[in-house]
């Protein structure tokens, strides 16, 4: 058996780093779009994964966001995440759970902190947004392959091309002529780049085309399932937190976004891409 590699974080953009050090990828989740994202996200694991108490490897985990919910309902989870600044937050809110997680530790997703076959489910909830070159994103998903257990469940997480330029839209920052440059590299070829250094304009990422993503999924020798638009249009609502507020609204609302989650003209509409995939029994 490969021999668990010890932790490397050190090739990671610093620009990268620094967005994160903010420390506001945790309340993004709790309003607005990134409120939507959490409860379709959490919408699709609970129809995919096993039943508990079954391994669960958090790559990318941040504070917990997710894992913390997995471990209160039965999962053994072990969350790795690049960002000195998670990690730390993410311990301290395990130990103040009555259900901890089973390790938070400093990892890359190039080089899994994991044994061979020694989870039943890999989370990639954000790890692919941050690897530009390809080769990178080949390597973060064979790395959750050797990890898996064959049969193993990876759900693998990927902002769409189009993302920028219909937030732009809807937001207005496209009437800036600096984000404008932004969307224009975004749909040329994939890669955000934020020079201007403002934090709501995201940070460096690579922007997915849907019909690319099963590519590289096999590639890293995974056996591609299918893809689910995480938000599909909802997210352009203008007020996403009084649709999700009022129940039978929330409702309407996420019934419509399953029926369209796997409509393949739609896919790229969403802001959020989910593969899902499993490790070859075999």
């Amino acid at each position: 058996m490969k021999e668990t590699p010890p932790a490397r974080t050190d090739n990671v953009a610093p620009e990268i780093l620094e967005f994160y050090d903010l420390g506001n990828e945790e309340q993004r989740l709790t309003a607005s779009l990134g409120r939507l994202e959490w409860i379709r996200t959490r919408e699709v694991m609970d129809r995919h994964l096993p039943a508990p108490p079954c391994r669960v490897l958090d790559v990318g985990g941040g504070t917990g966001v997710y894992a913390l919910p997995l471990a209160a309902s039965g999962y053994r989870v072990h969350l790795v995440d690049p960002v000195p600044l998670h990690i730390e937050r993410a311990k301290g809110l395990s130990q103040a759970a009555a259900f901890p997680l089973e390790r938070a530790e400093l990892g890359d997703a190039r080089r899994l902190p994991a044994a061979d076959a020694s989870f039943d489910v890999v989370l990639m909830l954000g790890p692919l947004y941050h690897l530009i070159e390809r080769r990178d994103r080949i390597q973060a998903l064979a790395e959750a392959r050797r990890a898996l257990v064959p049969g193993g469940l990876l759900l693998a997480a990927c902002i769409s091309r189009f993302a920028s330029a219909c937030d732009g839209i809807q937001e207005g920052a496209l009437r800036d002529a600096a984000f404008a440059t932004v969307v224009e590299g975004d749909l040329s070829d994939g890669i955000h780049r934020n020079t201007t250094k403002r934090p709501e304009w995201f940070t460096t990422a690579y922007f997915h085309r849907p019909e690319d993503i099963q590519l590289e999924v096999e590639e890293a020798g995974l056996r591609f399932d299918h893809l689910v638009g995480v938000e599909g249009p909802g997210w352009v609502a203008p007020d996403l937190d009084a649709w999700l507020d009022d129940p039978v609204a929330r409702e309407r609302l996420l019934s419509v976004l399953r029926r369209l989650e796997r409509e393949p003209s739609l896919i790229g509409a969403s802001a959020h891409i989910l593969a899902i995939s499993r490790r070859p029994d075999r």
